[in-house]
C-alpha cells in the first residue's frame, strides 16, 4: 500500500511539473487568467430547453450558447475530441474536431491538449449526437484557469475518507452528490427561516465572543482581547442573551448561528456546529413541542412533498403521532432488567449504572445517574421521532421545575434515527432560584471566583422581570442529516473539524 502510494505521488509530481512548464509557455505567449468571458447559459438550462427537441429541430437553431465551466473528462476519437464540461449546476458534453474552428486563434490541437481540471469557456451551438446526447458543438474556447493539479481518479477506504474531508474543494469536483447535499441544507435552511417569519418571529443575533461562558454546560474555546487586557470566550450557547431580549420586551425571537464548544470529536458530534435558538413569551415547553412537530412536517413538505422520509433503512412518517415518553419510560422500556422501584433508589441506580460499565461520581444523585443510563442505553434506539420528557432538575439548570415534582423539570428532547435534534423547556424565570442554581453548579465544579463564575448580568436582567416563556434549540446539522440521509455529521458540515496530520 505504501508502494503504491509513494508511485501516485511521483506521478502526480511529474504530471504537475509537467503542467507548470505549460503555464510558463502560455504565459510567453500572453495568457493573464482572462476575466472577460461571459456566460449566457448553464448546463441545466441547456437541458431543460434542448433536451426534449429532436435533430431536425436543434439544426434549424442558429442561437450561439457560451458556457464555462471545468474539464472532468477527455476522450479522443480518431479526429475529434469530447470533453465533459462541469460547471455548478451539471455536466454537458463538448464536441469539436478539426473542422470545428474558422479562425487560426481556436487551435483544435490546443483544445485536445487541454488538461482534466482546466477551467474553460465555450461558444457553439447545440446538437444531438448519434446517440442521442446533448452536446454543444464547439466553434469557439478561450483557457480561462489552467489547472496545476491533476483530479483524482476515485475515493476508496478510510484514508481516502478522510481526505476527502480535508480537501473539500476536490470532493465537491468529483462527488456529484456531494454538491446536492449542500445545496440542499442551504434550501432547507432557507424554508426554516421562511416558516419562523411566516410565524412573526423576529431574527436576531448575540455575541460570539461572551466575557463568561454560559447558557449550556460544556467547556468553551478560550481567547484573548488585547485592548481590553480580558480573557474571553467563544460561546457555547446564546441562550442568556436571547433571554436578556425576552426581557427587553421582544417575544419571539430566533437566531441561527454558531456555536463552539471544546470538546470531543465524533459522527455525531463537531466543534463548531450550527443551531437555532427560539424562544417566545407567555407559552410553556408543552405549545414548544406542538411548534417542534408543526416545523418538522413543514420541512418534510417543502423538501420531501409531505411523503415518508426515508432516512437508511427507516421511513419517517410524521403525519403520524410522534412516540412520547417520560425519561424513566424509556428507560424501563429499552432496558427489561430495571424495574420501576430500581430508578427510586440511589443504591440500586447506581449498581445498575456499574452493570452497564458507566464511570459515575460519588457526588453524582439520582437524576445525573438515570441521565447518564437514559444516553448510554436508550437515546441511539430511538429511531423513530421521539419525544422524551420530564427531565431531572440537577441536568436542567436553566428550565422550570414541575410544579407536583421539583426533582424534575418542564423540559423535552427530540429524537430522530438515534439522534437528539432538539432540546426544549419551560424557562426558570425566578432570579432568587436561578441564582442559587449558578452558584451550587461552580461549587460542585471547584472552581474559584478569580478563574470563573456566574453570569450575575444576567440574574440581574431576571430581576428586572422575565414573563413566562419557552425555549427551543434544534441542531440544524443533525436536522440535516436526517433530511439528507447522512449518518456522519462531517457529511454535511462543508469544512469539519478534522485533527492535525502527522509528517
Amino acid at each position: 500500500m505504501a508502494k503504491n502510494n509513494k508511485n501516485t505521488n511521483m506521478t502526480q509530481n511529474s504530471e504537475r511539473e509537467n503542467r507548470i512548464q505549460k503555464l510558463k509557455l502560455l504565459k510567453k505567449n500572453g495568457f493573464n487568467f482572462p476575466n472577460h468571458f461571459m456566460t449566457n447559459n448553464s448546463s441545466e438550462k441547456i437541458f431543460l430547453k434542448y433536451n426534449k427537441k429532436n435533430k431536425k429541430e436543434l439544426e434549424k437553431s442558429t442561437f450561439q450558447i457560451k458556457i464555462a465551466g471545468r474539464i472532468v473528462k477527455k476522450r479522443i476519437m480518431g479526429k475529434a475530441t469530447f470533453i465533459i464540461l462541469q460547471d455548478s449546476e451539471n455536466e454537458i458534453q463538448i464536441y469539436a474536431n478539426q473542422n470545428s474552428f474558422k479562425s487560426k486563434k481556436y487551435n483544435y490541437f490546443f483544445f485536445k491538449n487541454l488538461d482534466l481540471g482546466d477551467i474553460i469557456g465555450v461558444k457553439g451551438n447545440i446538437f444531438k449526437t448519434r446517440t442521442n446526447e446533448t452536446t454543444i458543438h464547439c466553434k469557439e474556447f478561450i483557457l480561462l484557469t489552467k489547472s496545476l493539479r491533476p483530479l483524482p481518479e476515485k475515493y476508496h477506504g478510510l484514508v481516502n475518507k478522510e481526505i476527502k474531508y480535508r480537501k473539500r474543494y476536490i470532493d465537491l469536483i468529483s462527488d456529484k452528490n456531494l454538491k446536492k447535499t449542500f445545496k440542499k441544507r442551504a434550501i432547507l435552511i432557507s424554508f426554516i427561516r421562511k416558516y419562523m417569519k411566516k410565524k412573526k418571529f423576529l431574527e436576531v443575533e448575540t455575541p460570539m465572543l461572551h466575557n463568561i461562558p454560559g447558557g449550556a454546560i460544556a467547556k468553551p474555546f478560550t481567547t484573548y482581547h488585547h485592548s481590553l487586557n480580558k480573557k474571553m470566550y467563544l460561546r457555547i450557547a446564546p441562550e442568556l442573551y436571547l433571554k436578556r431580549l425576552i426581557i427587553g420586551g421582544f417575544e419571539k425571537i430566533f437566531e441561527i448561528n454558531k456555536n463552539f464548544r471544546n470538546e470531543g470529536i465524533s459522527f455525531k458530534h463537531n466543534p463548531e456546529f450550527t443551531m437555532m435558538e427560539i424562544y417566545i413569551a407567555y407559552k410553556n415547553y408543552k405549545y414548544m413541542m406542538r411548534f417542534l412537530k408543526k416545523l418538522i412536517k413543514y420541512i418534510n413538505k417543502k423538501i420531501n412533498k409531505n411523503k415518508p422520509l426515508k432516512y437508511q433503512k427507516n421511513l419517517f412518517d410524521f403525519n403520524q403521532p410522534f412516540q412520547k415518553f417520560t425519561m424513566k419510560e424509556s428507560i424501563l422500556k429499552f432496558n427489561r432488567f430495571i424495574k420501576k422501584q430500581d430508578l427510586e433508589d440511589i443504591d440500586k441506580i447506581k449498581k445498575i449504572a456499574q452493570k452497564i460499565n458507566l464511570k459515575i461520581k460519588n457526588t453524582w444523585k439520582i437524576g445525573k445517574v438515570l441521565t447518564e443510563i437514559f444516553e448510554k442505553t436508550v437515546e441511539k434506539k430511538l429511531i423513530q421521532p421521539t419525544f422524551i420528557t420530564e427531565y431531572p432538575s440537577e441536568v436542567s439548570p436553566l428550565s422550570r421545575r414541575k410544579n407536583d415534582n421539583k426533582n424534575f423539570s418542564e423540559r423535552f428532547e427530540f429524537f430522530m434515527g438515534g439522534y437528539e435534534i432538539g432540546n426544549g423547556f419551560s424557562e426558570l424565570n425566578d432570579p432568587q432560584e436561578q441564582k442559587k442554581i449558578f452558584k451550587k453548579q461552580i461549587k460542585l465544579k471547584n472552581i474559584t471566583k478569580t478563574n470563573k463564575t456566574y453570569d450575575q448580568d444576567y440574574i440581574i436582567a431576571l430581576e428586572h422581570g422575565m414573563p413566562p416563556t419557552a425555549g427551543l434549540g434544534i441542531g440544524i446539522d443533525r436536522l440535516i442529516m436526517i433530511f439528507t440521509n447522512q449518518t456522519n455529521i462531517k457529511d454535511v458540515i462543508i469544512f469539519p473539524t478534522l485533527s492535525i496530520l502527522k509528517k
